[in-house]
């Protein structure tokens, strides 16, 4: 019968090998940006990356475990997918908006991860454990709030204007909301009509 433990240490392997991804990733992103702020964020987070991987051995070392990594699916999956939004955008005004997209969706799976592997390692008593996951889900965190400040500082603005020969918003059919975030008007039947 699995206890706690177990089912904590296979998710710390997990996040463990999902580390070692995002930090052969991390370049590939920064490289395909075009937005020299979006760029920096990657290689910034990239040096965040490497202190997660110092973290997870220290938590591994709180257990008395080796540090190991299990293949973390899910983490392969998404940056499977981040390499295409990156190749079906490349030399596009989308790019940036792709690629912060495809970052988010991988912080996203971190915030989640990070955030059960703290509450055990409460549960299970590790103190030291608990701190150290803590600083990842906050850098974690902080990277996210990082992509949505650039996405909504331009990157989503210059991707819905991708096209348009005055480079401006579209206007008059109510697809461009003021700040380029989400349209104004849904073509979409309320979901109590779809009953």
């Amino acid at each position: 019968m699995k206890a706690l433990k177990d089912l904590f240490l296979e998710e710390l392997a997990d996040m463990y090998d999902a580390e070692h991804r995002i930090l052969k990733a991390l370049p590939k992103l920064a490289k395909e940006a075009t937005c020299e702020k979006l760029k920096n964020a990657f290689l910034s987070h990239l040096e965040e990356t490497k202190g997660h991987i110092n973290k997870l051995e220290n938590v591994f070392a709180t257990f008395d475990e080796k540090p190991a990594g299990k293949k973390c699916l899910a983490t392969v999956g998404l940056l499977a997918e981040g390499d295409q939004i990156a190749a079906d955008n490349k030399g596009e005004e989308t790019i940036n908006a792709a690629l912060i997209s495809a970052g988010q969706k991988v912080e996203h799976y971190e915030i989640a991860s990070y955030g059960c592997l703290r509450e055990w390692a409460g549960l299970l008593g590790k103190k030291d454990a608990v701190k150290e996951l803590q600083k990842i889900l906050d850098e974690e965190k902080a990277a996210n709030e990082t992509l949505v400040k650039l996405a909504r500082s331009g990157s989503n603005q210059e991707a819905l204007c991708a096209g348009n020969e005055k480079g401006s918003a579209i206007k008059g059919n109510g697809l461009a909301s003021a700040r380029g975030m989400r349209p104004t008007k849904s073509f979409r039947k309320p979901a109590a009509t779809l009953v």
